[in-house]
């Protein structure tokens, strides 16, 4: 074949090749790995036609004439994401080469300009087959959380020049590893600064599987002997983060008396003659242990202790003398659990993020307290010494301070973050400083734990969030950063433990700590209100996506909520490239519903903590992330393999939900809309997300072929319906409808949270019901939407006329929504053509609403939408987090009607794009600008008013259309191009209604203008 060299190739690239999901991975397990790729052009209308990838044992066999592992031959499809290998079987520890040929709409063939790799891992899931003999070891002599973490060593020596060296690891617990002295993070071959994982190898339900990893570590193979070392720490399989309540079902591997701590591991190495050689894990060829190192304790809660002064020189290193160290043994992890399994990990690991560096703001020096008789809550206010306290940026990002045993000094990093301190001090050997981490200062109120400016820590609850470093004595400084803990915080406060001691802070910078996620989506607008909300829901997002889903970062809890991940996955899909993530998660959730139910989905995975929540066994609103979650991944990527995967473990739940609750057709129970403002009942809420899982697992069964389930379950959803209808629309005598959303009881929750009343045509209630189009015609339709505006407005004829409703509380245009109402109330409104409701909501910044935590000084999402305010102060520290990524599921709304960038549900994956910006015709906001990395390429879509003239200009990705929907008071106006659309040769009108001119696009970049006229200026 002659591969065109002409102009179109300069004109027409394809890049951006992934396998599954990544850029030359390692460690790919897959029986069939996943290809993808881009096609990228600044011409319009290029589409994919065919393609052919090519699968090598070597560069020089790259091609047609010599791929020697798979050729696809020329395959007529415009897909280019998810093509499974269907070549013969992979072999373990191999790289193989690949590239791709696509031709394009006129057949002309353009191939790949670079060629990509993917190296396989073991091949296994036992943890024997490929594992050359490794056993899980654990320092031999050591009690269960005694002081130390677990240092382990062995030095091997090497018989020839090395080729290539490949490390596969484990550990229950976490690691750090070291080759040779030499600290181990991802290295992807290709970059010049390699990221370093952290806390590796996450977190999964250890009595089913562990994830082992792959690194590349030939650069370190020097010299005629090779030390593998390690470090261990509890991680999540040593620590109450697993304990279970007995009632929602204990962790099987959880232990009150503490998990041993153990390392499993193979380095294998290929010579350059061919040979090979493995030094693995085991108890008789020379792995030695000590626990006398410097770090000293370590706990996901509680912080990290490190002694410097008990460093070990060299101990990870070629050369060590460890003759008095403990032997090692084996651990009986195989024997408790023999079933569990031990596989490749595939994704983005959490990783430290260098280019998310925070530095300090401001730094606060206090010595004592004073003003208790005179202050509101008798806690005083901290008596801040002026001179030394600096307030202006630069010079606390600069500034080396000096801090004595008499001093309380807070560094401000201006930013709820996610990670580690990074301190550098100089000081005497044997010195101890502490630091301690907080989202907020305290104030006045009741709620506060301590004096006004000092640092808030009761909502961590029994976290202890403490890290200690002891001083070794370098006179040139020393730099201390935690590997084994992390923090949810934006303050730091330092003080010397040692008593008549002065240590100095030549810096302390906040290192960001998260799964390494490409950021695919931006959203700008002209109101730098909504600008910072944007930017707090991606600040959230990054700070709780760490190797899996959590709630939250900072207090005692960190697990994985279902419902949280469920109702937030589309905005996690949109900010970040997070496909793969969630896949993992799922396989979580479907290790749990195995281990801990019997075929239900759970509140929380992984571990039996939080599996059925306030003993609520298969949760409404959370269990079913079961079943949103591979849909909403589907409907992002356009890949069927999640839907593939986990669609036998959806059945079982959908069937498990039948056995509870059978031809009454009603939900199986829920906790409701978890922290809402306006009771709706649990029943309903219930009820509605039955009807959401019958209809989008009858569409996900379609989508995989399986025609026989999708009608089994289009049936049981138009029966679902039915009886939600009876038990809670009610019509009286004049055709007025009542959406019954009092028909049930609340969730009361205890001591620390109480739920609003039950109140009829609640918001959720009636979001949920026009979603799913629960309802008889269209004139209830409208009745609902006319209730839901109306309660949504909540102006003063609304108060008069509804006196007993919880609304009369609170302002106009505000939320009462909770968790399950959150990501639907502004979609809805777009949907039903609200919009400008939806921008009152947005723009709302009285409690309950988005921008009210904006105006109150937040820098992430909080749990609850009164988390803190200036009258009443903090919320019950039973559940108060000010970093919890939930309510930021607005942004949804923002990307896919705001800035107007939505998927085609009929053709996922945003092959087809819609692009259907909803203006805010009241001009509070004036120019949106969105843009998202899809699968298929970068989308950007951008609209601006300007007097009576919209502009809009998109961009959307070669191998893609689009139909735009544009707003305009006058279709004969429209222009694209600088052209009347009338005259575009390359623009097809569909239709105009409902003051929107409807048009089909192909891939390019367009400038549209319309006319909107009449649109009235409000403050």
């Amino acid at each position: 074949m002659n591969i065109q060299k002409d102009n179109l190739k300069s004109k027409v690239k394809i890049n951006n090749l992934k396998v599954e999901g990544s850029y030359n991975p390692l460690g790919i397990d897959e029986e069939k790995p996943r290809f993808s790729w881009m096609m990228e052009s600044g011409l319009h209308g290029q589409k994919q036609t065919a393609y052919q990838i090519l699968v090598a044992s070597s560069p020089s066999k790259l091609n047609e004439n010599s791929a020697d592992i798979w050729n696809s031959g020329k395959v007529v499809s415009d897909v280019s994401v998810a093509i499974k290998y269907n070549g013969g079987s992979l072999k373990p520890s191999m790289k193989y080469y690949w590239t791709v040929i696509v031709w394009n709409q006129d057949d002309k063939p353009i191939q790949a300009e670079e060629n990509a790799q993917f190296e396989t891992g073991l091949k296994s899931t036992d943890g024997v087959k490929g594992w050359s003999g490794a056993k899980w070891i654990s320092m031999d002599g050591k009690a269960s959380d005694s002081p130390g973490a677990p240092f382990l060593r062995k030095q091997e020596k090497l018989t020839g020049a090395v080729k290539r060296a490949r490390l596969y690891i484990s550990a229950l617990g976490v690691y750090d590893a070291y080759i040779n002295g030499n600290k181990l993070g991802v290295i992807n071959e290709g970059n010049e600064s390699p990221k370093i994982e952290f806390m590796p190898p996450g977190w999964t339900n250890y009595d089913s599987n562990i994830n082992y990893m792959t690194y590349d570590v030939t650069p370190y193979m020097k010299g005629n002997s090779v030390t593998l070392a390690a470090v261990l720490g509890n991680g999540w399989w040593n620590c109450r983060i697993s304990k279970g309540d007995v009632k929602s079902g204990q962790t099987k591997y959880y232990s009150d008396e503490g998990n041993e701590l153990a390392l499993f591991a193979k380095l294998f190495i290929t010579y350059e003659d061919d040979s090979v050689h493995s030094v693995v894990t085991d108890i008789n060829s020379g792995w030695k242990a000590t626990d006398s190192g410097p770090i000293r304790s370590d706990d996901i809660y509680d912080g990290e202790t490190y002694d410097a002064t008990m460093e070990i020189q060299g101990w990870n290193d070629n050369g060590f003398n460890d003759s008095e160290w403990n032997e090692v043994k084996e651990h009986d992890f195989t024997k408790v659990f023999p079933n569990a399994t031990v596989t490749a990990f595939h994704g983005d690991t959490a990783q430290i993020i260098d280019e998310l560096d925070r530095f300090p703001q401001s730094i606060t020096y206090y010595t004592d307290v004073i003003n208790k008789g005179s202050s509101k809550n008798g806690r005083g206010t901290i008596n801040t010494d002026s001179n030394r306290t600096i307030l202006d940026s630069e010079r606390a990002k600069k500034s080396d301070v000096t801090i004595s045993d008499k001093d309380t000094v807070i560094f401000d990093l201006g930013q709820n973050m996610v990670g580690v301190p990074k301190i550098t001090v100089q000081g005497e050997k044997g010195s101890q400083v502490k630091l301690r981490f907080a989202e907020m200062l305290n104030d006045d109120s009741e709620g506060a734990d301590g004096p006004q400016g000092s640092i808030y820590t009761a909502n961590l609850r029994t976290a202890k969030a403490t890290d200690y470093y002891t001083l070794k004595g370098d006179l040139e400084g020393e730099t201390y950063q935690p590997t084994l803990t992390f923090h949810g915080f934006r303050y730091v406060e330092v003080t010397v433990v040692s008593t008549n001691t002065t240590i100095h802070v030549k810096s302390l910078t906040g290192k960001v700590v998260m799964s390494a996620l490409e950021e695919t989506g931006s959203v700008v607008t002209s109101h730098q209100d909504v600008n910072k909300l944007f930017s707090n829901i991606l600040w959230g997002h990054r700070g709780n996506y760490l190797w899996i889903p959590t709630d939250c970062p900072q207090r005692d809890e960190r697990v994985g909520w279902s419902g949280d991940t469920q109702l937030f996955a589309n905005t996690a899909l949109y900010n970040m490239d997070a496909a793969i993530f969630l896949e993992n998660w799922m396989e979580m959730l479907t290790d749990s519903q195995e281990i801990y139910g019997e075929g239900n989905f759970h509140s929380a995975s992984p571990s039996g903590r939080y599996s059925d929540f306030m003993g609520v066994v298969g949760n409404s609103g959370w269990a079913d992330a079961g079943v949103v979650v591979p849909w909403t991944v589907w409907q992002m990527t356009g890949d069927t393999t999640i839907i593939e995967k986990n669609y036998n473990a959806m059945v079982k739940y959908m069937d498990w939900i039948y056995r509870q609750t059978g031809e009454t057709y009603r939900g199986p129970g829920s906790i409701g809309d978890w922290l809402n403002f306006e009771g709706t009942a649990k029943e309903l809420m219930s009820d509605a997300y039955y009807a959401y899982d019958a209809k989008l697992m009858e569409k996900m069964s379609l989508a995989i072929d399986k025609q026989t389930e999708a009608e089994k379950y289009r049936r049981l959803f138009e029966k679902i319906k039915k009886e939600f209808i009876k038990n809670y629309i009610e019509i009286d005598e004049n055709g007025k409808l009542t959406l019954k959303s009092t028909n049930g009881s609340p969730f009361y929750m205890p001591n620390f949270y109480a739920s609003a009343d039950v109140a009829d045509n609640s918001q959720a209630g009636l979001l949920w019901s026009i979603k799913l189009e629960l309802y008889e015609n269209e004139d209830q339709k409208q009745q609902m939407v006319d209730l839901l505006v109306e309660n949504i407005k909540n102006d003063k004829e609304y108060k008069r006329t509804h006196p007993n409703s919880n609304r009369v509380n609170y302002a106009e245009n505000t939320l009462a929504v909770g968790f399950l109402g959150v990501n639907v109330i502004a979609p809805i409104l777009s949907e039903v053509g609200h919009s400008e409701v939806a921008y009152s909501l947005l723009l709302q910044d009285q409690m309950p609403s988005w921008l009210y935590s904006v105006n109150n000084g937040a820098t992430t999402v909080w749990e609850r939408w009164n988390s803190y305010s200036v009258e009443d102060g903090f919320g019950d520290v039973g559940m108060n987090s000010f970093n919890h990524y939930a309510y930021g599921a607005i942004a949804e709304w923002m990307y896919k009607y705001m800035a107007g960038i939505s998927n085609d549900e009929e053709r996922p994956g945003f092959k087809h794009i819609h692009l259907q910006p909803n203006i805010d015709k009241n001009k509070r906001l004036t120019s949106v600008s969105g843009e998202y990395k899809s699968v298929y390429g970068t989308i950007k879509s951008e609209w601006k008013i300007q007097d009576d003239t919209l502009h809009y200009n998109v961009s959307i990705p070669a191998n893609t259309t689009a139909t735009v929907w544009l707003p305009t008071s006058n279709q004969h106006t429209v222009k694209v191009d600088g052209k009347l659309v009338s005259e575009h040769d390359e623009m097809e009108v569909i239709d105009y209604k409902e003051g929107k001119a409807i048009l089909q696009i192909e891939s390019g970049y367009y400038v549209f203008e319309s006319t909107i006229q009449n649109n009235k200026v409000t403050n």
